[in-house]
């Protein structure tokens, strides 16, 4: 047995500077592990006899269901070369040749079978989704049409080439953009109109003594800054 010293005076062994395992709570870990393995087969199990489909439960925790945010560009492979384990090429489980799932773990030969597979409910529940696709609104259906028709009007304006057709398209944002500055400025007098008008009406009611918000503030400020007026001080 090896009597050398530690850095803290405490006799050192060997193997003392290995990790140490809690057993027991390992085998708490294996003995849980073990239990939802078995409630697994015996799920699958049932849903074999009764000729369906087996599915992950829900625990609450899913989501709905969106649409995919990104696209994959299958042809970016033709022609190139992967790397896989030895034993790879058996069944679909883990990862092999072809287009591998993550989430499923799984590995499929062509890209139609992964399309189909991404759509699956298999799939959506390792994903964390529930299969259902929330119910749009009508006024989420006009903002999406709306994005869609920017977005095609955007994309004609790029494909323009000629200097004729980029003046035509330049002179009609011109005046969409003439239209909008007379449509606010139609606005801002309108709007000045009627609170002026407001105004009115409660001097009409009230008497000239009523102080309207903002009609006196220059005059208040003169008197604040001692100046009665800038008349002229000349004898008449």
């Amino acid at each position: 047995m090896s009597t050398s010293k530690s850095a803290y005076g405490q006799a050192a062994g060997d193997t003392d500077f290995r990790k140490k395992y809690d057993l027991d709570e390992y085998a708490a870990k294996a003995k849980e592990r073990e239990a939802k393995e078995r409630e697994e087969r015996k799920a699958r199990w049932e849903a074999k006899m009764a000729g369906k489909k087996y599915h992950k439960p829900l625990d609450g925790s899913e989501t709905l269901t969106t649409a995919r945010s990104t696209t994959h560009d299958f042809s970016k492979l033709v022609g190139t070369s992967t790397l896989v384990p030895a034993g790879a090429g058996v069944g679909r489980k883990g990862r092999g040749a072809g287009f591998y799932c993550e989430a499923c773990d799984l590995t499929f030969k062509d890209n139609h079978q992964w399309v189909e597979h991404a759509n699956s409910m298999q799939h959506q529940r390792a994903i964390g989704a529930t299969g259902e696709v929330k119910r749009a609104t009508a006024e989420e259906v006009h903002a999406r049409i709306e994005a869609l028709w920017e977005r095609e009007q955007q994309r004609k304006k790029e494909q323009i080439v000629s200097l004729k057709e980029r003046l035509e398209v330049r002179k009609e944002e011109e005046e969409k953009e003439r239209e909008e500055r007379r449509r606010k400025r139609k606005e801002a007098e309108e709007r000045r109109r009627l609170e002026k008008e407001a105004a009115l009406k409660i001097k009409t009611e009230y008497g000239e003594d009523v102080r309207i918000e903002g009609e006196h503030d220059e005059d208040d400020m003169m008197a604040a800054l001692g100046f009665t007026g800038f008349g002229s001080t000349a004898k008449k």
